[in-house]
């Protein structure tokens, strides 16, 4: 009955709505305290209300058929008539509240959307068109070019002139606008110049002189203890000189290897002090150095009278360095069983 009375498609949609109003608020109920309910008594009036919602979808079609009609005007840079419907259309959105008149809007919001990116698209090909050159010369006159009086430009098209001292402070001042600085630092109280504090005068302290019992004591164990270590590494020097003078007499036709004079095959910490006494042969020239036929060092003495017409130039000094793994390896390879200088009776420390 309520369809021919109204007699109209616009009924069907409202009895649909009314329904679908009458489910959704048994729903709520249904739900309890939780959900609560959607939408209040003048929110139903206003769905049900079919003046209302066929004033807005007349409204819509109004602005559909605006932008279809004064399309060619809204292209332009200068117009906003674009802005002005996207606004009218977010106060229509406020009381849309069935489908239909959704559709309207997403309809208008299409039509919109090509707009905008038409016209976007314009703006992006007028802003390729940039002259550089027009842009310099009115960045000159900004700037205060003071032009020469005759008036002629210079090669290749430059302009004569001279530009005063504060054209680009000019610049400066007109593009500070453009970007978001923290201001300057200032004194409150003025400037501040930090100037270095003067120096301190350096007091010198008195040291403590020491007691007599000090000064009567310590130097002699030192001076002790210091001719007791030369004293023990001269020995030990002649001692190892002496070793080296025995062999090669015996033999002096015989090379002597150097690994095989200096190593201990029982000891590598008196391997090691017999490279170290071995030195100061090599340093005072009590004793030399040479490669054999396989490249191999050798060992000799020097008589007095070669140490003499050698002189210091002739004789030159390294440092060698071996560790527990090498003296392992030497020992192998030379088949060292027994070692050439004896252990001294007593070790000094």
């Amino acid at each position: 009955m309520k369809r021919a009375r109204g007699g109209g498609d616009d009924e069907a949609p409202r009895q649909n709505g009314a329904a679908g109003g009458r489910k959704g608020d048994q729903q709520h109920r249904s739900d309890g305290d939780d959900g609560g309910a959607a939408f209040g008594p003048t929110d139903r009036q206003d769905d049900d209300n079919p003046g209302l919602r066929r004033e807005i979808r007349s409204k819509y079609r109004d602005l559909i058929n605006s932008v279809q009609q004064n399309r060619e005007d809204m292209l332009s840079p200068s117009n906003n008539k674009l802005t002005e419907v996207l606004e009218e259309a977010n106060k229509l959105f406020k009381d849309v509240r069935q489908a239909r008149e959704a559709a309207l809007d997403a309809q208008l919001l299409v039509v919109a959307t090509d707009l905008g990116k038409e016209k976007a698209s314009q703006l992006f090909a007028e802003g390729t068109a940039f002259d550089p050159t027009a842009f310099a010369e009115n960045l000159l006159s900004f700037m205060g070019l003071n032009r020469l009086e005759n008036g002629e430009d210079g090669e290749n098209g430059a302009v004569d002139g001279y530009l005063p001292q504060d054209a680009w402070h000019r610049v400066a001042r007109r593009a500070e606008c453009c970007f978001q600085t923290a201001p300057s630092f200032h004194y409150m109280m003025g400037s501040f110049h930090a100037e270095p504090p003067p120096p301190k005068q350096r007091i010198e302290r008195q040291r403590k002189a020491p007691s007599k019992e000090a000064k009567r004591i310590m130097p002699t164990q030192l001076k002790k203890m210091e001719e007791s270590h030369q004293e023990a590494t001269e020995k030990e020097v002649e001692r190892i000189l002496g070793y080296l003078k025995s062999y090669y007499q015996d033999d002096p036709t015989s090379p002597i290897s150097y690994y095989e004079f200096v190593i201990d095959p029982n000891s590598f910490s008196r391997t090691v002090e017999n490279i170290f006494h071995t030195s100061f042969l090599i340093r005072d020239g009590l004793a030399r150095m040479y490669l054999d036929t396989a490249k191999l060092p050798c060992i000799a003495p020097v008589e007095e009278g070669e140490v003499e017409a050698g002189g210091s130039c002739s004789r030159k000094q390294c440092i060698i360095s071996i560790s527990p793994k090498t003296w392992k390896e030497l020992i192998d390879a030379f088949d060292i069983r027994e070692t050439m200088i004896q252990p001294p009776n007593t070790q000094y420390e």
